[in-house]
């Protein structure tokens, strides 16, 4: 049985992604932060840490290397936004950004790159944030662009083994975070929205199933945006 690792997965994206690759078989370990995550869910083992904290980062890796021989796909999809304008944003709020979506999954790649074998899988989710910057999100669209960045310099790295790196970006999705946005804020954004709606967990699922299934798709930033800001 093929292992994987989803950062961020049990909810939203991330859990959707999760649920794809246990479809195909595999045994997935999701990190994820917040409540304790009960369902049972065979070959799906939650494991609650805290994505700012290298120590628990270090304590996450030491307990997949004991656990698996081989890391056969990893989904870099944890991230963190801290909403404030530009200079109201401190130095602590940065670094807890870019320590959850760049740092760690930095870490995790190296840390675990002697058994992540040949024609493996590492897909990142970045943002529309990275590629159409928006006010009051500064620092979590520079992660995402640094997201996008760290996927495409990843290539060079595992050339000539089959292994593929990429990334999602997607625009809106219909998560439960979205889902609490006020109806004034959500109607704007589907007027710049092609499509006229958010995205389903399930379409943009679909773009990581794609990178899977197709070997040849490498270093490629792979927008899921409805057409947004088309107008």
């Amino acid at each position: 049985m093929k292992n994987a690792i989803v950062t961020g997965g049990t909810s939203g994206i991330g859990f959707g992604v999760a649920k794809m690759l246990l479809s195909k078989g595999y045994k997935v370990y999701a990190t994820y932060i917040g409540p304790d995550f009960t369902d049972e869910i065979n070959n799906f083992h939650p494991i609650q840490i805290d994505q700012t904290s290298r120590k628990e980062v270090y304590q996450f890796l030491d307990y997949i290397k004991q656990e698996c021989k081989t890391i056969d796909c990893i989904v870099c999809n944890a991230g963190m936004s801290i909403r404030k304008t530009f200079t109201e944003t401190t130095d602590e709020d940065w670094d807890k950004q870019m320590e959850v979506a760049v740092n760690s999954h930095y870490i995790m790649i190296r840390e675990l790159y002697d058994i992540i074998p040949n024609e493996s899988r590492i897909i990142f989710t970045g943002s529309q944030m990275a590629v159409q910057p928006h006010a009051t999100v500064l620092s979590y669209g520079v992660t995402k662009s640094a997201v996008c960045a760290l996927a495409k310099n990843l290539v060079k790295e595992f050339e000539g083994t089959g292994t593929t790196v990429n990334a999602i970006v997607p625009g809106f999705v219909e998560t439960p975070w979205q889902k609490e946005k006020p109806e004034e804020i959500k109607q704007n954004i589907y007027k710049k929205t092609a499509i006229h709606r958010f995205a389903s967990i399930e379409e943009v699922v679909d773009a990581y199933r794609f990178c899977i299934d197709n070997p040849f798709v490498n270093g490629s930033m792979i927008e899921v945006n409805g057409g947004y800001c088309y107008k």
